[in-house]
């Protein structure tokens, strides 16, 4: 099976902007790979989904997603990628930094239209999957 796909919410949010289905393109990929999230990602799409029922309809597919907890051990993990990018002038927002810790963690390529993680060392980024 190929690496998992961790989801970031600019890819959500993008493929929706476009009047596409995010979950249906997702449970497609979900046929060959798992599918990834984390809390981060679903705070950040969540709140922008207006309707009840449209938000329901996204939990219960997180629900089925390889989920990635937020440990400590994850955090000491984000405040290293933070500082150690700091020291090389590179400052990325803390969101984009922990789901690139999250997708180290469980080895996914993040599926994304954000350019923050092609600045982040190890981290693989693209804006599809084939």
């Amino acid at each position: 099976m190929s690496r998992p796909i961790l989801v970031d919410s600019c890819w959500y949010i993008t493929t929706m902007r476009q009047g596409q289905d995010p979950l249906q393109a997702l449970a497609d990929l979900a046929e060959d790979r798992d599918v990834a999230i984390c809390g981060v990602v679903k705070c950040e799409v969540g709140r922008g989904i207006r309707e009840p029922k449209r938000l329901a309809r996204f939990q219960e597919a997180w629900e089925v997603m390889l989920y990635v907890d937020s440990s400590f051990a994850l955090w000491e993990r984000t405040l290293a990628l933070a500082w150690n990018l700091g020291r090389q002038g590179i400052v990325l927002p803390l969101p984009d930094l922990h789901i690139a810790a999250c997708a180290e963690k469980i080895g996914a390529v993040i599926l994304t239209h954000d350019r923050h993680f092609n600045q982040i060392p190890g981290i693989d980024a693209t804006d599809r999957i084939f």
